[in-house]
Formats: structure tokens, C-alpha cells, sequence
């Protein structure tokens, strides 16, 4: 699905397989496939950061264990130094009241192998994971 030199360790790399989309991650050198999407928004975790084998999205800083899939905290606000407008305080107020009452899923991850300079993933079928 891609070659292991295009993934330096701590790296995210998205990748295409049919209609799928997955997420290699190189932690120190051991390679993960996880599913692109976030488990809160749905937002691309090939934006996010990875530090170890935990992953970080980009959109609400919702972290995930790439080792497990397993979504380790809830959503995080943004911090604003400066006061804002009153109608986008309202906005985020109120989308702030939404995004904490939307469910917060496991990402699924795949088995990965290494066959000659190339990372593989194995993507089975889908199947349903517990949200909290």
C-alpha cells in the first residue's frame, strides 16, 4: 500500500484501497493501519499528530491508541486568548453543547506486514465498535 521509506517514524501516511481509506503510522519503526476517519467528527486523522503510538486528531484533539483503536479521551476546546464577537460566542456555545453530547468511537485498526520495501495492510470486512 505504500513504501516503508515514504513513512518516516512518527508519520502519518494516508492511503487508498478501493473505496477504503486507512492511515499508516510508523511508531519506531513498527507500522499500524488504522481507518482514516475520526471516531468523534469524522475528521481525517491524516491531519493529526502522532507522539508514541498515540494519535491525535486535528479537529477536536480527540486522541487515539494506534496500537488498539481505543479512543482515550473526550474532545478538547479551543482556547481563545482574545474575546470574541458575541454571535460567534453563541455559535461556539452552542456547538460546544452539541459536540460533547456526540458519541465518541473506537477507530478500527488493521494488521499490517512488511513484504519486501512495502507496508500492507489486511482490511477485512467492517464490522461495529463500541462508542462511549
Amino acid at each position: 500500500m505504500a513504501k516503508v521509506a515514504d513513512i518516516p517514524s512518527g508519520a502519518l501516511k494516508r492511503v487508498k484501497s478501493g473505496e477504503r481509506e486507512v492511515v499508516l503510522c510508523n511508531c519506531d519503526g513498527r507500522f499500524y493501519a488504522i481507518e482514516r476517519r475520526c471516531g468523534h467528527m469524522n475528521s481525517g486523522l491524516d491531519y493529526g499528530s502522532l507522539d508514541g503510538h498515540i494519535l491525535t486528531c486535528a479537529l477536536h484533539h480527540v486522541q487515539f491508541d494506534v496500537t488498539t483503536g481505543e479512543a482515550l479521551n473526550v474532545p478538547i476546546d479551543p482556547y481563545f486568548e482574545d474575546p470574541l464577537p458575541r454571535d460567534w460566542a453563541q455559535h461556539i456555545e452552542h456547538s460546544d453543547f452539541l459536540k460533547f453530547r456526540i458519541r465518541i468511537c473506537n477507530i478500527r485498526t488493521y494488521p499490517t506486514k512488511i513484504v519486501g520495501d512495502t507496508v500492507l495492510a489486511d482490511l477485512p470486512e467492517t464490522s461495529e465498535l463500541p462508542c462511549y
